[in-house]
């Protein structure tokens, strides 16, 4: 009678570590698709976005202030602020947050002229 038991017990002992083991398997394949690779592509993309970066492009610091890249030396951007020529800081190109291309400015200001015209009609 005991090993009867026995055996049974240790057949749903197996059984539940077999489960558990699935469901931490399953845990973090969620966890990989919900945290991790999303923030690798989010990763890539702002690399790709610093590595394309260009004199007289329109820059966003992560502080918030605008300004327009005059130089690029290696991993440093001199970034020009407003209109005073006189306001050039230096800064890391991890720094930058967002960055606009001079022709799309351009672009999106056409647009937005075109569009101002059909409303005033």
């Amino acid at each position: 009678m005991y090993s009867i038991l026995a055996d049974s017990a240790a057949g749903v002992g197996t059984a539940g570590t077999l489960g558990m083991i699935v469901w931490l398997v399953i845990l973090f394949a969620f966890m990989y698709f919900l945290m991790i690779r999303p923030q690798k592509k989010e990763q890539k993309k702002k690399e790709l976005m610093l590595s394309e970066v260009a004199v007289g492009d329109t820059v966003l610091t992560i502080a918030g202030f605008y300004g327009t890249v005059i130089d690029i030396v290696d991993d440093t951007v001199i970034v020009e602020f407003g209109n005073n020529r006189n306001c050039r800081i230096p800064m890391q190109k991890s720094a930058i947050s967002e960055v606009e291309k001079p022709e799309a400015a351009t672009a999106a200001a056409e647009e937005t002229k075109k569009e101002n015209k059909k409303d005033k009609k």
